[in-house]
């Protein structure tokens, strides 16, 4: 990985990743959707690996979302079991590099028990490490983290603030995201995380995920420390 020109000092602490382009990179290969799925758990990896190389924090990752209960139920039922299986055989490499990983979004009866206990073994076996935390946003979507959020507020009594809705989302912990990337040449920020991200640093690629590796990351690391963030504000 190339980090000519890029400040270590300056690295954004949580980098957010919409994982886009699987289908595509795999049709444009004649090849079955579900196989562009597969392929992108190597560029998953390999952003793990650039997020620590640099220093970043914090990466979350978009996995699964609320609207990707519309696809064919053959493309979701493998996604279940990749996730399911992708957990069994990382796990451990990830508990290795001190990343700790959790996950966002809603835990209902869609999700099969089988894989919400897949999760749950992840997180405790992970949960001491301190080097990256790796959050996987499955069966997630910002709005409905909002609206829970919200019915949480209600449910408790308590004001609309913007304290009181931050204390309540998914992940109270996860910070602010400073670098939001998304992959395949897309336009759209897609339900994600969309509190987080209120004055995030938007970077797209026309990559497709498969083919997204360290360096991708660390360029979008370089675009990023290149903007003037001024949250609303002036430049000195």
């Amino acid at each position: 990985m190339n980090l000519d020109g890029i400040d270590l000092e300056r690295v954004p602490e949580h980098v957010a990743c919409v994982m886009d382009g699987n289908g595509r990179w795999a049709t444009e290969r004649g090849l079955k959707r579900t196989d562009g799925h597969a392929a992108g758990e190597e560029a998953l990896l390999d952003a793990v690996h650039g997020a620590l190389g640099l220093g970043v924090g914090w990466l979350t990752v978009y996995a699964f979302s609320t609207e990707n209960w519309r696809r064919p139920t053959d493309e979701v039922r493998f996604l279940m079991g990749f996730n399911e299986s992708l957990l069994v055989r990382r796990r451990d490499e990830l508990h290795e590099l001190g990343v700790r990983v959790r996950f966002v979004g809603r835990r209902d009866w869609r999700v099969p028990k089988r894989l919400l206990r897949r999760m749950d073994e992840t997180i405790e076996l992970t949960k001491d490490n301190t080097k990256l935390t790796l959050t996987i946003a499955f069966n997630y979507g910002g709005r409905a983290e909002l609206v829970d959020a919200v019915q949480q507020l209600s449910d408790e009594g308590l004001a609309l603030t913007e304290e009181n809705i931050e204390a309540r989302l998914y992940d109270p912990e996860m910070p602010e995201v400073d670098l939001w990337v998304r992959t395949s040449g897309e336009y759209r920020i897609s339900n994600f995380l969309i509190w987080q991200a209120a004055y995030a640093e938007l970077v797209f690629l026309d990559t497709f995920w498969p083919d997204f590796r360290r360096q991708h990351l660390a360029d979008a690391v370089a675009e990023y420390q290149r903007r003037d963030r001024r949250f609303g504000g002036l430049s000195e």
